[in-house]
């Protein structure tokens, strides 16, 4: 009877594992954030749809917003504001404009209490370097991180769009034709990415291979301008008017490439256009639309 109890306890004791954490771990994100949702928009300035999306993603008109300015520190105060006038200008109510390089003032608690509510977090375009030398390791990147779990949105263009990378690309403090410099690590929204931007408008194409040559193990995404990725998990939908490179060693194409004649795996990338859905975990086309 002892024997046959251990054996049932046994037996519910596995289940109790599977289920409790066998199908739990489906759900655990292997390079997107586990909560919360990233719009990583490529630059350009064709109007407020990505600002509108931006909105949307974060909870509608009233919620708390940020816009963060920091990457390009040569703006005005009254530029800074202007910035966060664009999304005033589409109905947000609430919108409060945070920048300093002094890393002191990003760890104060006056500096950083907007982040505590903040349902959305934009970052402006400029140098990306910037966002790290004054916020990595600080309350800021502590509360960034918070955003995506109270289900928030972190979004950003240009700069905005490397930095949420964990490899930062293009982050030299020289100029911003280096690919690999001096600032190697972005803040790592996704894991093992990195990310490229205005990548069609300035002809871009091939710049990602150095970093892969250096690092091969990353997936390499480069985002054009107007366009975004919208990521939700270890997902992502292209949005908005052009395309997104994919740098995965692979080549997808709607008509196939049997007949093609295509380069070594090192040298192959391939485009996905608005409404195309990408698994970052598995590295592959999941939806296409025709």
């Amino acid at each position: 009877m002892t024997q046959l109890l251990s054996s049932q306890t046994l037996l519910i004791l596995i289940l109790f594992v599977h289920f409790t954490f066998g199908q739990n771990s489906t759900s655990i994100t292997q390079v997107g954030p586990e909560k919360g949702t990233l719009l990583i928009v490529g630059g350009g300035s064709s109007g407020p749809m990505m600002f509108e999306k931006f909105i949307e993603l974060a909870g509608g008109m009233d919620v708390p917003l940020v816009f963060m300015t920091t990457a390009n520190p040569s703006m005005t105060a009254e530029e800074r504001e202007q910035r966060g006038n664009r999304l005033r200008s589409l109905g947000a109510t609430d919108v409060t404009v945070m920048h300093t390089l002094d890393r002191a003032v990003a760890d104060s608690d006056a500096f950083v209490a907007p982040l505590k509510k903040a349902k959305g977090v934009w970052f402006g375009g400029g140098r990306q370097w910037n966002l790290v030398d004054a916020y990595a390791g600080t309350k800021v990147e502590e509360l960034l991180w918070e955003v995506l779990e109270r289900g928030g949105v972190i979004a950003g263009s240009s700069a905005g769009a490397t930095i949420q990378g964990s490899y930062l690309a293009r982050g030299d403090t020289q100029n911003n034709q280096i690919m690999v410099g001096d600032h190697e690590e972005g803040f790592g929204y996704l894991k093992n990415v990195a990310i490229d931007q205005h990548h069609l408008a300035r002809n871009r194409h091939f710049d990602m291979f150095t970093i892969l040559k250096a690092y091969p193990h990353l997936l390499g995404i480069g985002i054009d301008e107007n366009t975004a990725m919208v990521v939700q998990g270890d997902q992502f939908e292209v949005v908005g008017e052009s395309y997104v490179a994919v740098y995965d060693g692979s080549f997808w194409s709607r008509e196939g490439s049997n007949l093609k004649d295509l380069p070594d795996a090192e040298s192959l990338f391939y485009f996905l256009k608005p409404g195309d859905r990408y698994d970052l975990a598995k590295r592959r086309v999941i939806t296409t639309r025709r």
